[in-house]
């Protein structure tokens, strides 16, 4: 099994060739028992022919995958991984290349580091700042707020079980609650202010509890998922260092705007961060699953994450130089998966990032104009990042699925449905820089 074997290197590497070669199908979703009848007894105690497995796979298993990084995939939050992270991310998988101690991969963290360090700076964080990468945007909230959690119970001198708060806006992604839910925090709720938490907001939610002395932190979004709405992190920064509150912001998919001139403003007050997540699986065009997990002072995490124990004792050194990604977020074993960003920025560029970015912004702004040019469509609210959200006049929540349905049966776009205070809309979500006006224009042309 471990032997070098050309044939089967050459059977996966020409499939692998013939995925870069080809524009990917958006494909449908499979069924269940027509999975289980082409599954059936393939795995037992005599192998296959791996040219029939590989068949198999090619075409009865990966034409169920929905294309995520289709040009014409509109929906949740694509991706678009350059050929050259993909193709690196295959040397990686293929070196084995874990991450887990300086002592046992020093060359995959330092060059990991270098990219958290750039992130770092475009956010305006401190010299000290630094992190890991973490699998996704959930894991990176969820250590994130581990740290928060374990550095004021600390501070504030609190006991493991006693109460503490986490400031939330009904705008939060869905994973900062679960992930609050998990460490045993409660939720302190915010009202958002037209779908943005605001440092006032935050204030004066503060200033009406009838005691917030165990509020501890608050989460705020650079991007929401639904609609990419940035909340006011000034505001909401100055309104943390007033009340002496942990300050993470989850940028998972609009972090990337960072790197695009033409929001970067909106994000003032991001480098007071104490957290910041950044998932360059979506808008930094990198292959699925990368998340980018930032502190500002990463000796809090550490205090909150290092695992002890006899076997560990080699990979912990009195050496600061010696960084180990394995302490600052909840995982042990780890792959090097910032390596294929590492790569694709080292060959393109940030110039050609920012180009890709605000291509995606050019089109959103573009997709607005006609949506208001249709007479039969209405924007819901103006684009801030790459979202658009607007709805086909008079339709009920059953057009809408129709027309779902019948977008990805004839392979002209996966757009799914999302909800909107309280009504069924349509929502593009750009991000390939392949995507094309035209693309938008015949979607639209299906809601007639």
């Amino acid at each position: 099994m471990h032997t070098y074997d050309p044939a089967l290197t050459d059977l996966v590497v020409a499939s692998l060739r013939d995925r870069l070669l080809n524009r990917p199908r958006l494909n449908h979703p499979g069924e269940a028992d027509k999975l289980d009848r082409i599954l059936a007894g393939l795995i037992g105690p005599e192998g296959n022919d791996p040219a029939a497995v590989l068949r198999l796979w090619e075409e009865q298993l990966a034409p169920t995958v929905i294309a995520v990084d289709s040009p014409r995939f509109l929906s949740f939050v694509p991706a678009a991984p350059t050929q050259a992270a993909v193709l690196f991310d295959t040397l990686v998988s293929a070196a084995s290349a874990q991450g887990v101690s300086w002592l046992l991969a020093s060359g995959p963290i330092a060059a990991e580091n270098q990219v958290l360090r750039l992130l770092a700076d475009l956010a305006g964080m401190p010299d000290e700042a630094g992190g890991c990468f973490v699998s996704g945007g959930s894991a990176a909230n969820l250590s994130a707020l581990v740290t928060a959690r374990d550095t004021a119970r600390r501070r504030r001198g609190l006991g493991p079980y006693d109460r503490v708060r986490f400031a939330v806006s009904d705008q939060a992604h869905s994973s900062i609650g679960n992930a609050l839910r998990i460490i045993g925090v409660e939720t302190f709720p915010v009202p958002a202010e037209d779908h943005r938490l605001t440092g006032d907001a935050l204030r004066a939610a503060l200033l009406a509890d009838p005691d917030p002395s165990d509020v501890i932190g608050v989460a705020a979004t650079a991007g929401t998922t639904n609609a990419g709405i940035i909340d006011d992190l000034a505001g909401i920064a100055a309104a943390a260092r007033d009340f002496g509150l942990w300050f993470h912001v989850d940028g998972a998919y609009g972090g990337a705007g960072l790197l695009a001139p033409s929001v970067r403003d909106r994000y003032r007050g991001v480098e007071h961060a104490d957290s910041l997540v950044v998932d360059p699986h979506k808008w930094l065009f990198a292959p699925l699953d990368c998340a980018a997990l930032l502190y500002r002072d990463p000796r809090l995490a550490r205090a909150a994450h290092t695992q002890d124990a006899s076997y560990l004792d080699a990979l912990h050194t009195d050496d600061a130089a010696q960084w180990n990604p394995s302490d600052y977020a909840h995982h042990l074993s780890r792959r090097a998966r910032g390596l294929p960003l590492w790569f694709s920025l080292a060959v393109h560029g940030t110039r050609a990032y920012g180009e890709a970015i605000e291509r995606a912004l050019t089109l959103a702004r573009a997709t607005a104009a006609l949506v208001r040019n249709t007479p039969y469509l209405e924007l819901v609210r103006e684009p801030e990042l790459s979202a658009v959200l607007f709805r086909r006049v008079g339709w009920t929540v059953g057009e809408y699925t129709e027309w779902s349905a019948r977008l990805l049966a004839g392979q002209t776009a996966f757009v799914a449905p999302t909800g909107w205070e309280g009504e069924t809309v349509a929502r593009f979500a750009f991000l390939h820089p392949e995507t094309s006006l035209e693309t938008v224009e015949e979607v639209v042309a299906t809601m007639a």
